[in-house]
Order: C-alpha cells, then sequence, then structure tokens
C-alpha cells in the first residue's frame, strides 16, 4: 500500500469572494483530497482515467462558470491582459489533463504523485494568483 500524500486544507486565503466561484474551488479541494486517498489504494488504468475524466468535466464546469463571469462584469475590458490571462491558464490546464488522458489510453504508466502534485499546484497558484485578482474586479464590480 503506497503512502497517502498530503492533503490539500482549505484556507481562507484562497477565498475570492465571489461565492459561486469559491463553493466551486472548494469542490474541487475535496475532489482532489478524495482523488489522492483513492489513489493510494487503487492506482489501476481505469481509476487514472475515470479520475482525469471527472476532474476534467468538473474543471471545465468550473472555468466555464468563471469565464461567464468574466463576461458578464466585463473583465476583458479591464484595461491590462489578466483576462486573456486567465483564459490561457485554462486552456493551457485543459490540454495538460488531456494529454494525461491520451497517455493513459496508449497505455503509458504515469506517476501518480506527480499527477497529484500537478493538479494540486496548479489549483493553488491558479487560485491564489490568477482567481483571486478575477474575485476583486468583480466584488468592486457588484459594490458599484
Amino acid at each position: 500500500m503506497a503512502q497517502q500524500p498530503q492533503s490539500l486544507a482549505w484556507s481562507e486565503e484562497f477565498t475570492t469572494g465571489v461565492a459561486e466561484i469559491d463553493e466551486q474551488h472548494m469542490i474541487l479541494v475535496h475532489t482532489l483530497n478524495e482523488v489522492a486517498v483513492k489513489l493510494t489504494y487503487d492506482t489501476s488504468q481505469e481509476t487514472l482515467e475515470q479520475i482525469t475524466q471527472d476532474l476534467l468535466s468538473y474543471a471545465l464546469y468550473h472555468f466555464e462558470t468563471e469565464e461567464e463571469l468574466m463576461q458578464n462584469f466585463g473583465y476583458a475590458d479591464s484595461g491590462d491582459d489578466a483576462a486573456e490571462q486567465h483564459l490561457a491558464q485554462h486552456r493551457a490546464f485543459s490540454t495538460k489533463v488531456l494529454e494525461v488522458r491520451e497517455s493513459l489510453k496508449s497505455g503509458t504508466k504515469i506517476s501518480t504523485t506527480e499527477l497529484l502534485d500537478f493538479l494540486n499546484q496548479w489549483l493553488v497558484h491558479h487560485i491564489l494568483n490568477t482567481d483571486k485578482k478575477l474575485g476583486a474586479f468583480i466584488v468592486a464590480k457588484r459594490s458599484q
């Protein structure tokens, strides 16, 4: 049995101030922690394919929520390239997860530790450096 990876703890530091984004981030953190536990006991190809499919589906749903908010509040018109960078990060994440899925389908073994590290680090970095900026923008717009 593999050692259980350290879980990602939700922190108020992750709060963006936008309820719909924060709720989805909490679900993502919880899901990644469940994935880490599951991969401690089962690293079969089928499990990895299902996990990456489920994560990609929820991530796309979450990205759609953020992008709709960006559109509704005119984030692209904010005067810098924050919206463009935000969208690029969403696309890069989706591409990476699709690449992992294709590798799995072709029979390539992947390191579950590397996969979890990537997912956790990406989520934390994206929330703290990109989503917080979007959240501040939306909070300011909503208070006008």
